[in-house]
């Protein structure tokens, strides 16, 4: 009867353990050889027993090496959670960012303080220059002095005249306030300023009115425009300086006390 082979996964786990064991013994037996024909020169100084057990215990001895199995020290493994140290790294740098940012934002708006309140000084001070420069007292007109005050045709003048083409500007000849604007018998039109001190200036035969009433005015502001309106007999401005409650004066000394001249 016919003997039939096993097979299966046992069988060929046996077969692989048969090869494993005969490849073995070809290595202890080659490995034999080899400390056997290394130790050929010195066997010569040894005793014939001597030259047989020599290779034979170092084959035995790398057998066992071989086939021991390794030996593992003990070991200790540290654990450390790298996400966690991450975020709080990151956190700590978060931290230190905004600390400087917020240093330097406070330190930035302190110079900008700094800055506003040099340009504000500066300010001032180029304004209290232009103020000290300023004149206090200018002609009313740009023009020829053609009449003065007092005695004309039989009549009372009570101003100068300043001759000068339509549209040229009248100014006002001190700081003060419009007390009054508009038509004026005589006149045509007029404008009416009364100063610090109390004294009123009078502008009349205006062509046109740059200022409304109850407007303040500085020294040489441009108040109205030369005409040939009311009572002309051509294009000027009539000046009169009224004191002490409506006493006309005349503009000639009140101007040169001040230090102008027409």
């Amino acid at each position: 009867m016919a003997r039939h082979r096993a097979k299966g996964p046992l069988v060929d786990v046996i077969t692989r353990v048969d090869l494993d064991r005969k490849k073995a013994v070809a290595v202890v037996v080659a490995a034999g050889a080899l400390a056997g024909a290394g130790f050929a020169q010195a066997a010569s100084t040894v005793s014939p027993v001597d030259r047989l057990i020599t290779p034979v215990a170092a084959t035995k001895n790398l057998a066992a090496a071989m086939t021991a199995p390794p030996q593992q020290g003990p070991q200790t493994i540290h654990s450390v959670d790298t996400g966690s140290e991450a975020r709080k790294l990151l956190q700590a740098e978060q931290i230190q960012a905004q600390y400087h940012v917020a240093e330097a934002l406070k330190s930035a708006e302190g110079a900008y303080v700094k800055r506003q309140e040099a340009a504000k000084a500066e300010q001032a001070r180029i304004a209290a220059e232009e103020e000290a420069k300023r004149p206090k007292c200018v002609r009313p007109a740009q023009g020829s002095f053609t009449s003065g005050f007092g005695a004309r045709w039989g009549t009372s003048h009570n101003g100068v005249d300043i001759a000068n083409a339509i549209g040229t500007p009248i100014v006002s000849v001190m700081d003060g306030t419009v007390v009054e604007a508009g038509p004026a018998s005589g006149f045509g039109l007029w404008v009416r300023i009364q100063h610090e001190d109390g004294t009123i200036t009078v502008y009349g035969h205006m062509n046109t009115i740059d200022v409304p009433q109850g407007a303040k005015v500085k020294a040489g502001q441009q108040i109205a425009t030369i005409g040939n309106r009311g009572q002309s007999t051509g294009p000027h401005v009539h000046f009169e300086v009224w004191v002490g409650g409506g006493q006309k004066i005349n503009p000639v000394g009140w101007l040169a006390e001040r230090g102008v001249s027409l």
